[in-house]
């Protein structure tokens, strides 16, 4: 059984029979919906990308550490043995997928050709998300993890349901088992309703589940056109200064990986996949100051005389679902104004708290601009190609 970690169980819950390998787990599965008609539409030079960004940031935003089995043309299919997590967790993470992927096709529907964009409005990408809880039985094939049992087959068949909308969470009756009452109904107050429903399928017989529309959520997805109106958005932090440097080099050396500790401020190590490091949607991992971080790339867009970079912070507690915006404008063959913008999603009401860690943030941004500045300076001196 090297395969999975061992996690304690309790009797309430689930136990592992002597007789056979099944053991209790979580199954996951985000889906997304309007994937065929997208593909239909954009074609496939176009939307393979985009497909396999999308997929990457479903991936990399999981916080429940539940292990990636395999993607399934349109959908991922995460488990995690053991005891099942609380809903309330559950909910978080579904919470961070859906504004992950939302927030991600705000940027691409805006900075990549008008065919593309025109594409992504008509074709209505948003996702749905099927949690269970049952046995499940794990397989090796040639290197590859399969699951197997009546569980998984449930999980599967729940994606197909009577479900009149394309963006929910559907939380399966073995899931809901493991839940109090209390639990369930906290973790749904203030912003969506909680629904019954059932669906009849065969050889399965009727299956029942709750479920709750995503929908509400959009009201949290970052408008970025908007991100200069401090009124509307205040919760933004922003520093700017013009690098003697051409704007694509000082890209280069925003985006390289391996030369982040060199100008952020308090970075001391960065952790990245090196076969990965240039694609979109790629994650990394950095030591800052007495934590560890992650760092999501989720767009750049390279136009003549102005280029946006823009990465995803995540598995910070006190900014969650923040954004960092590099604008690099072209002042001259030699000079580039480059502006950070951090835009992040307050989950504190503590005025004096946010005071207080502004103040720290504007201190990290201007030092780590000035590093930044001063990298690049030297490094074009040097080599000014």
């Amino acid at each position: 059984m090297g395969l999975l970690d061992k996690r304690s169980t309790t009797a309430s819950v689930s136990e592992v029979y002597a007789d056979d390998d099944t053991q209790p787990a979580l199954i996951f599965i985000p889906d997304i919906s309007g994937f065929t008609k997208f593909v239909n539409e954009a074609g496939i030079q176009q939307s393979r990308t985009l497909i396999a960004d999308l997929l990457e940031i479903i991936i990399e935003a999981n916080i429940l550490d539940m292990k990636l089995s395999e993607i399934q043309g349109d959908a991922v299919l995460f488990y995690r043995p053991g005891p099942p997590p609380s809903i309330q967790e559950v909910i978080n993470q579904c919470k961070q997928i859906f504004l992950d992927f939302q927030n991600y096709l705000r940027i691409v529907e805006r900075d990549r050709g008008s065919a593309l964009g025109a594409s992504l409005s008509s074709s209505n990408l948003t996702l749905k998300v099927v949690v269970h809880y049952g046995q499940l039985s794990v397989t090796l094939i040639r290197e590859h993890v399969k699951l197997m049992g009546k569980d998984v087959i449930i999980a599967h068949r729940l994606l197909k349901n009577n479900i009149e909308s394309d963006e929910y969470v559907l939380l399966s009756e073995g899931f809901l088992k493991t839940q109090t009452e209390e639990a369930i109904k906290q973790s749904f107050s203030n912003w969506t309703q909680l629904r019954s429903g059932s669906t009849q399928y065969e050889h399965l017989g009727e299956i029942r589940y709750k479920y709750a529309y995503l929908t509400p959520l959009r009201l949290l997805v970052t408008n970025h056109r908007s991100l200069d109106d401090r009124k509307k958005y205040p919760n933004i932090y922003a520093h700017s200064v013009t690098i003697k440097a051409p704007a694509r080099f000082v890209l280069r050396i925003i985006s390289n990986f391996r030369l982040k500790p060199s100008w952020v401020e308090g970075m001391t190590n960065v952790y990245y996949d090196t076969t990965k490091a240039n694609r979109m949607g790629m994650a990394y991992k950095c030591n800052l100051n007495r934590g560890q971080i992650d760092i999501q790339t989720v767009q750049s867009f390279i136009g003549e005389d102005y280029i946006e970079y823009v990465e995803k912070i995540y598995n910070f507690r006190v900014f969650p679902n923040a954004l960092l915006f590099f604008y690099l404008t072209v002042v001259d063959a030699q000079h580039t104004y480059l502006s950070i913008k951090f835009h992040y999603s307050r989950v504190l009401k503590n005025r004096f708290f946010y005071f207080y860690m502004r103040r720290r943030m504007i201190l990290f941004l201007g030092k780590s601009l000035l590093n930044l500045k001063n990298l690049c300076e030297k490094m074009y001196a040097q080599n000014p190609h």
